[in-house]
């Protein structure tokens, strides 16, 4: 303390002379408008040069991790290729890949992952050839359906939506149910109607069924961590889904090219 105090008195003079100063700049900030606006842009020049080097810093950095992702994603769709029909030659299989179905990149630019009801908006849409009833995936495996679009941007129905029902199937034995999702747990979804006689066990991949227009056969959607046996008839499936619903930032927008063509067929049956 007492050298604090040393302080003072030693730099009294020096303290003083600073302390007038100060309060002379200000009063002749006050005073005069043209000062005063000079430093107000000296001061906005300072925090856009701030600003606009922590935001080169920031997409650095971001960049890396798009590159990241853009990997994993070529890296998802070559596992689906590889794995959709082994006996086809790797050629025969994009062929018929780039036949079938299209794949639109899209970023995610809100994403509702706390209500009951959650909805994910990207920034495509019609504009962009982009239709409802589209399925939206990621690098890691399942994300939705659209059911709204507008020009430029589309929303979609997350399987974090209780209103949510998509065809999916045990991966090893080929049983099939619908996901659905009990608000519970944003990392957990439920694989319902799954037959008792099927062989469950815990670890055991789902992936997408295939039996509708909307989504390819095989894509990813998560493990099982439980089940139960209802009404001694069929087993409900928690089931851990791959992706992290609460962070997602680039999807891809499946379009089926025969969608149509199948859709028409379903309806000529039913009216027959």
């Amino acid at each position: 303390m007492q050298q604090i105090i040393y302080f003072f008195i030693k730099n009294k003079n020096f303290l003083l002379f600073a302390l007038l100063f100060l309060i002379s700049f200000v009063l002749t900030l006050e005073s005069h408008s043209y000062h005063n606006s000079k430093l107000i842009s000296s001061t906005n020049f300072l925090s856009g040069k701030i600003y606009t080097i922590t935001s080169s810093i920031t997409e650095y950095f971001d960049l890396k991790q798009q590159n990241r992702i853009l990997l994993e994603q070529n890296s998802m769709l070559l596992k689906y290729q590889s794995n959709t029909n082994k006996s086809i030659p790797q050629k025969e299989l994009n062929n018929a890949l780039s036949r079938n179905f299209e794949f639109t990149s899209a970023m995610v630019i809100n994403n509702v992952y706390g209500k009951t009801n959650n909805h994910i908006t990207i920034d495509k849409g019609h504009n962009d050839s982009l239709e409802v009833d589209m399925g939206v995936i990621s690098s890691k495996g399942l994300v939705g359906i659209i059911n709204k679009t507008s020009s430029k941007y589309a929303r979609i129905q997350s399987v974090l939506n209780t209103k949510s029902q998509i065809n999916a199937q045990l991966k090893k034995s080929k049983h099939f149910g619908f996901l659905t999702w009990n608000t519970q747990n944003p990392h957990v979804v439920q694989l319902t109607e799954i037959p008792k006689l099927a062989p469950i066990a815990i670890g055991d991949t789902i992936i997408t069924g295939g039996n509708s227009s909307i989504f390819p056969k095989g894509i990813l959607v998560g493990s099982i961590a439980n089940y139960t046996l209802e009404n001694n008839d069929s087993y409900t499936v928690d089931v851990t889904l791959f992706n992290d619903m609460t962070n997602l930032s680039h999807v891809y927008v499946i379009k089926n090219k025969n969608k149509k063509e199948i859709i028409e067929l379903q309806s000529s049956g039913d009216a027959e």
